[in-house]
């Protein structure tokens, strides 16, 4: 098993990052942190470690002092699970999972439905021909096979996968495609020697949060997207999230990651729309979408056409299976990468058991959210130091293989499975849109600047969609 420094350091150095900064975390607790054969600790402490790392590198050179990161694994873990421990005046959550949102055995193997959204649970019913029912949808899948099942899925726009084992993933041209790609990437859009001048931070006085005044537009949805921009807006960035009326949402999910943004609509179907976002693009720092692959830039918004009407904008692109294969432009979510990348399958192997058995967390999401907000951070920095504009890419699958990477853990199956009274020393309560909430608070920590969300979490549209100050 990797340990967290050596996973962290490789994290750092592999986006070119100075070495020094490393000097300044301290990583505490150990293995295993949840019930899992995989690192799922280490990879919530390291990517978070990472993603405030970065920040502290900002702060760095906004503030003229060099901080302390500290991060602890049992709370990185905590935070990974972050929806299962959000509770609404003391009373629990509604269940996010759709009813037949679940494995099944299918003709030759299994095959996971996500069904959280009402579009992608009646394409699977249409395409099944059965009743809204458990029972119903178990019967009928024992007339597909698995892969055939995911094509036809796919080739609806529907999100099921088929159940594979590792070496079946890393047979298949996507396992291949992901292989070949770097955990994230962090890319110039221009040529080198073109686009704009570096474009420095704006100072802070020491003490203020590190990401003060930096503009970051959220156009994602679930939880990887979400939670970067929640990671960023703990920082002090202004982090408006834009969803629209006829976009579904899982409301348990908007509130746990809507902590520290506002929140506004926009219909990018109608020119007044991408008018309104061009207005909101044009004064942006930062470009979060996590729409499906090929979904906004059939709006016009490429990285390419970001960069021209904002010049040194980074823009952040999150996808399922990753920008290069057969499946890059295929829907996925957490659940559904796990199970076609093996981790069900190989987590079931070490627990005896022959059912698919899913990791004690939305891993891929939460490591994804996070990789993510470092990316972004890492790009701000070259931005201050060459100019340039920047396009950061993390997909589910990548982050995934780079869990993999870190190994796995004897008898972590083992390991207690923490309640929610027992982690309540790392929550927070606070008022919200909601009613009074109690949540987790944020991992990653800075030894001067303070690290939370300052403003509620609100119901979608909520707020004017525009920026709260003047350029």
């Amino acid at each position: 098993m990797m340990q967290p420094e050596q996973a962290l350091s490789s994290l750092w150095l592999g986006l070119g990052s100075d070495a020094n900064a490393l000097q300044a975390v301290t990583l505490s607790g150990e293995e295993p942190a949840l019930p899992s054969s995989f690192g799922v600790g280490t990879a919530a402490q390291v990517s978070i470690a990472a993603a405030t790392l970065a920040a502290r590198e900002i702060g760095r050179l906004r503030q003229g002092q060099a901080q302390q990161v500290q991060v602890d694994m049992r709370h990185a873990a905590v935070e990974f699970r972050s929806e299962r421990y959000l509770r609404i005046e003391g009373a629990t959550v509604p269940e996010a999972w759709d009813k037949i949102a679940r494995t099944y055995p299918c003709a030759d193997g299994w095959v996971r439905l996500h069904t959280n959204f009402a579009h992608h649970r009646d394409g699977v019913l249409k395409l099944l021909d059965c009743a809204y029912d458990r029972d119903a949808v178990a019967l009928a899948l024992l007339r597909w096979r698995g892969v055939e099942f995911e094509t036809a899925c796919a080739e609806a726009g529907l999100a099921v996968t088929a159940l594979r084992d590792f070496a079946q993933w890393d047979a298949h041209p996507q396992g291949q495609a992901v292989a070949a790609l770097p955990v994230l990437s962090v890319e110039r859009i221009e040529p080198i020697g073109a686009g704009p001048a570096p474009q420095p931070f704006a100072p802070l006085v020491p003490g203020a949060p590190v990401l003060g005044g930096v503009r970051v537009l959220d156009l994602t949805r679930v939880i990887a997207g979400p939670v970067c921009g929640r990671a960023l807006a703990a920082h002090g960035a202004e982090a408006l999230l834009i969803t629209a009326p006829h976009l579904p949402a899982i409301e348990t999910l908007v509130i746990d990651t809507g902590r520290g943004k506002r929140s506004a609509q926009i219909d990018l179907r109608s020119a007044a729309g991408r008018d309104t976002l061009d207005r909101l693009v044009s004064g942006a720092d930062v470009f979060v979408q996590g729409y499906r692959p090929g979904g906004l830039a059939e709006r016009g918004y490429t990285p390419e056409a970001l960069a021209r009407r904002r010049p040194g904008i980074v823009v952040a692109s999150l996808s399922a299976y990753g920008h290069s294969g057969p499946w890059a432009a295929r829907r996925g979510f957490d659940s559904l990468v796990q199970t076609a990348s093996g981790f069900n399958a190989a987590e079931a192997t070490a627990a005896g058991e022959s059912r698919p058995k899913p990791l004690p967390a939305q891993a891929l999401d939460h490591a994804s959210g996070y990789l993510l907000a470092f990316g972004i951070q890492i790009a701000l920095l070259r931005r201050a130091a060459e100019g340039g504009s920047w396009h950061v890419r993390v997909s589910l699958a990548q982050t995934g293989h780079w869990l993999r990477s870190l190994g796995r853990i004897e008898h972590g199956l083992a390991a207690a499975d923490p309640s929610f009274d027992e982690v309540r020393d790392l929550l927070e309560e606070s008022d919200s849109g909601f009613g009074r909430l109690t949540a987790v608070r944020h991992a990653g920590m800075l030894s001067s600047s303070p690290v939370r969300w300052t403003l509620p979490s609100v119901p979608l549209g909520t707020h004017a969609p525009d920026w709260t100050q003047s350029l």
